[in-house]
């Protein structure tokens, strides 16, 4: 049995992300805003993200070769820094904006992570 790459083991913790976003959207809106009234209107983002995240997640899962994978992983990089850009501005309080800063750059930072030790790897 061939242990997973990096890139499969980060695929599995979006999938986990995007299955939480869709379950819960309010988790976004609580980071961004401490008013219960602005908070409703981050829901469709949340769920945005949740599908956007489990269709990389799947692409990199299901791809056919590692550089298949790698190219989706790429995109969910590319996709987390957007976000990280965008969010920021969005977030209301300093805490918001650490918080944002904090999920977003983890998540490309572990992505891009993986990508290297994966072709490390290969």
């Amino acid at each position: 049995m061939t242990k997973p790459s990096y890139s499969t083991i980060m695929s599995v913790g979006t999938v986990a992300y995007s299955v939480y976003a869709l379950a819960r959207p309010r988790h976004l809106g609580k980071a961004l805003t401490n008013s219960p009234l602005k908070q409703p209107e981050y829901d469709v983002v949340a769920r945005t993200f949740g599908f956007r995240d489990l269709v990389v997640s799947a692409l990199a899962l299901a791809a056919p070769t590692a550089a298949a994978r790698e190219q989706a992983m790429i995109g969910r990089i590319v996709l987390d820094l957007t976000d990280s850009a965008l969010f920021t501005a969005e977030a209301k309080t300093k805490a918001g904006k650490a918080k944002v800063l904090l999920a977003t750059l983890t998540w490309a930072g572990l992505n891009t992570a993986a990508v290297l030790k994966d072709r490390e790897a290969a």
